[in-house]
């Protein structure tokens, strides 16, 4: 399955530094909404996208190897806050193989999330791990309630906050045409699906598609960290593409648009957006 991706992110209006970090490395693409505030949140974002980085280049893999990813996270993240609090979502798609035919192996803890545009239509893929989905779930409230309830950002599930990891796994089938997103409550808690929806379906290119999602949620109120992440898969045409996936913490400065060392590996720090194939 050939896969062409790209990413945005940005801090919005409100917050003063962005606790979002993200990967986008064929087989995984994930998008990580960090909590605990300043040298919290966006430590354990980091840490988190750090550990999945190293399937990075694999052809597939398989809920063993991100459940292992997690524990190793969850291992970093606590040893990182013995006196503080800090902790992330991390929710993702990755390139998996199911009787040798290629899928997607959907995973999430927390509350950011996975779409599929495919055949003009709209799949939420994954369940947010909060109180309000809980309520809804259980028939306590509707989901246009839920939108504006004052609970809604509380996560029932984080990974680093104490629990041991316990992610959800998907899978499905990958076609060509398929398109996902990955993306955090700051996207989602600005845009409608129908907003989503328009923007898959008009607008080519990955890369393209991510920085309109995360430019319209930042227009539309941006009080919250936005980042997405968007995948297209193209078939199983051969590709010879030899160029990096990304890994994004946070904003880079305008003026700063080159590579940095993070805890001695390099990686590169996109002002906007990074489109690639492979």
């Amino acid at each position: 399955m050939r896969t062409t991706w790209g990413s945005a992110t940005d801090r919005g209006r409100v917050r003063a530094l962005n606790e979002d970090a993200l990967l986008a490395h064929p087989p995984v693409f994930l998008v990580a909404d960090g909590m605990g505030g300043h040298e919290a949140g966006d430590v354990a974002s980091r840490l988190a996208v750090e550990e999945f980085a190293a399937l990075a280049g694999r052809a597939t893999v398989d809920p063993s190897d991100l459940h292992a990813c997690f524990r190793s996270a969850a291992r970093r993240i606590r040893g990182a806050f013995e006196r503080r609090e800090g902790g992330t979502t991390v929710t993702g798609v990755a390139l998996s193989e199911h009787d040798g035919a290629a899928h997607w192996l959907v995973f999430n803890v927390g509350d950011s999330r996975v779409y599929r545009w495919a055949d003009g239509e709209l799949a939420q893929l994954t369940v947010d791990h909060s109180v309000v989905q809980e309520l809804v779930d259980s028939g306590a409230l509707s989901r246009d309630a839920a939108e504006q309830h004052p609970e809604r950002h509380v996560l029932t599930r984080a990974l680093g906050t104490g629990a041991d990891p316990d992610p959800d796994y998907w899978t499905l089938p990958a076609r060509p045409g398929d398109r996902l997103l990955v993306c955090s409550d700051g996207v989602t808690g600005e845009l409608t699906p129908a907003d989503l929806a328009d923007v898959l379906h008009r607008v080519e290119g990955a890369g393209a598609a991510a920085a309109e999602l995360v430019r319209r949620a930042v227009e539309a109120g941006g009080r919250d960290n936005a980042t997405a992440v968007v995948v297209d898969a193209a078939g199983d045409e051969p590709d010879t593409t030899d160029s990096p996936g990304w890994l994004a913490f946070g904003t880079a400065p305008a003026d700063r648009t080159w590579d940095e060392s993070v805890d001695g590996a390099t990686i590169p720090r996109p002002r906007n957006h990074q489109e690639d194939r492979r």
